[in-house]
């Protein structure tokens, strides 16, 4: 890996790393809103691999241990800066490294910028979709180029952007009632249990893939997750079935899938397009709400592979060099 190019994606929640080839790539689970070791890790990084170049992209300057956006930046850009003794440039929401230090708050949620570059690149037009631990992403690429707004609201406002993911989303800001065998059920408002917790429950991730911290901070086994989903309807394993508590990580799957999909139709309407690629550790997700609307649908897992999928902005980082 010594003299390489890597790409780096610091989120608020993971900072994802990828060589250029796609041949190493790592995640780490660094929560930026707690006492962060964002800089040590960084550090880590740069004495294991040595890299030659490297290339940034970033989403956690929206942590809310920082004062605003602009903070958040600076923090990532100093932490990196420190940390590597090489070639470094930071990628803006343009697809395009900065070449403008004052200018610097177009740096910021710009990961997305960076894969829709690649894929624009490699595929053409088609709608970028990528469903990772917290967000997904919807982006339509046309000649190209990405379509999307620039920034996080405005995506929210248009369906490029919904806040759920595989992983760390509230199970209470995704459903809204279930259907169990008691009855029909209100979701609890408490942050009890995650989408992790659902999806392992269901058997569709296993405890490795669990890279979060679990809402009880306990464990990640699979009895760990039915008393966090039983506490969601504010039971006990004692007082509710199994059968119950598979309901409800059914209800939160079908939901999710409902979501992206009509995100997904809100942006193929306004651009005519029906080519989607999916990637992110949720692609399993977004296949599926692609199959209901009956769209073409190709995979960065089946293209470069599902390492390169899992951290698809920073290898799409590193790759901007060769642009």
């Amino acid at each position: 890996m010594r003299n390489s190019t890597i790409g780096i994606d610091i989120g608020g929640a993971n900072t994802k790393v990828s060589s250029n080839d796609g041949n190493f790539t790592e995640l780490h689970y660094v929560p930026l809103w707690k006492n962060t070791v964002l800089p040590n890790i960084l550090q880590e990084i740069a004495r294991k691999i040595e890299p030659y170049r490297v290339a940034v992209v970033m989403t956690g300057e929206l942590a809310d241990c920082f004062d605003n956006k602009h903070n958040g930046i600076k923090f990532i850009m100093d932490s990196v800066d420190n940390a590597f003794n090489c070639e470094v440039n930071f990628v803006n929401v343009d697809g395009q490294f900065i070449n403008d230090s004052n200018n610097i708050n177009h740096l910021a949620a710009a990961n997305w910028a960076a894969s829709a570059r690649i894929i624009g690149n490699e595929i053409g037009n088609c709608i970028f979709v990528d469903m990772g631990s917290t967000t997904t992403d919807i982006i339509p690429i046309i000649d190209g180029k990405h379509k999307a707004q620039y920034t996080d609201f405005k995506r929210l406002l248009h369906d490029e952007l919904l806040y759920t993911g595989l992983l760390r989303t509230n199970i209470a800001t995704v459903v809204d009632k279930m259907d169990l065998n008691e009855g029909s059920c209100r979701p609890s408002s408490e942050l009890f249990a995650t989408t992790a917790d659902a999806y392992l429950m269901l058997g569709d991730i296993s405890s490795d893939m669990y890279t979060c911290e679990p809402a009880d901070n306990a464990g990640v086994e699979k009895n760990d997750a039915l008393r966090r989903l039983a506490r969601v309807v504010c039971s006990d394993l004692n007082e509710i079935s199994n059968d119950d508590i598979e309901k409800i990580a059914q209800s939160v799957k079908e939901k999710q899938i409902s979501l992206i999909r009509e995100a997904i139709s809100s942006v193929s309407k306004q651009y005519n397009l029906d080519k989607i690629v999916t990637a992110g550790i949720g692609e399993y997700i977004i296949k599926n709400a692609v199959e209901q609307l009956g769209f073409e649908c190709l995979s960065v897992t089946d293209i470069w592979g599902p390492n390169v999928s899992k951290v698809f902005p920073a290898y799409a980082a590193a790759n901007i060099y060769d642009l």
